[in-house]
């Protein structure tokens, strides 16, 4: 594979995060979204966020040379002033998702709690620049590229029952919505799933 290239909509650049970034995603991830998205008690210095930088920026460069999917955070970028507004990206997924019936794998698992791997997707927006259709335009970019160039027969998302934007933006997205049946584990709560039409 090669690195994944930006991604432009008709409002927004989604790109790799660089260096030059960290002021406005130190604000972004360890002030705006810090209780509200990340549910993390540890509070990430500046150094820290710095070390994540650096990090992502290996991790596309080196994820690409293993021919490996473009895994990691995207800065979500107006387009109109250049600012950053949101992150969004790909991750491997692992999780008990043998016990959702939307999955092919349903009711064909001797153990349905066990877990198994998906392509997953994610999005955080500033709540400042929320409400303005910016997590699923881009989001949909996304979709669109893992479609089309990973050759991807299927993304996830995952989220909270509570979290009532974020279910909104997998419906957009087209995707079916399911609730986990389930009352463990408890982090699954909903997962929205979206095929790839042939």
């Amino acid at each position: 594979m090669i690195e994944m290239p930006s991604l432009e909509t008709s409002r927004l650049l989604i790109r790799p995060f660089e260096i030059e970034d960290l002021e406005d995603a130190h604000r972004l991830f360890d002030i705006e979204l810090s209780d509200y998205e990340l549910h993390s008690d540890e509070i990430v210095s500046k150094n820290d966020r710095a070390e994540w930088l650096q990090w992502s920026i290996l991790n596309y460069k080196h994820l690409a040379k293993l021919d490996q999917p473009p895994y990691g955070d995207r800065a979500i970028i107006l387009k109109s002033n250049e600012v950053l507004v949101g992150s969004c990206g790909y991750v491997p997924c692992l999780n008990a998702f043998e016990q959702m019936p939307n999955f092919d794998y349903y009711n064909k698992a001797q153990n349905p709690g066990r877990y198994s791997p998906e392509f997953g997707l994610f999005y955080a927006v500033s709540p400042s620049f929320r409400r303005q259709g910016y997590a699923s335009e881009a989001a949909q970019a996304l979709i669109d590229y893992a479609f089309r160039q990973i050759q991807v027969k299927q993304v996830v998302a995952t989220t909270s029952f509570d979290n009532m934007a974020s279910i909104a933006v997998m419906r957009k997205l087209g995707m079916k919505i399911e609730k986990n049946p389930l009352a463990a584990p408890p982090w699954l709560q909903i997962v929205g799933v979206l095929k790839k039409s042939e």
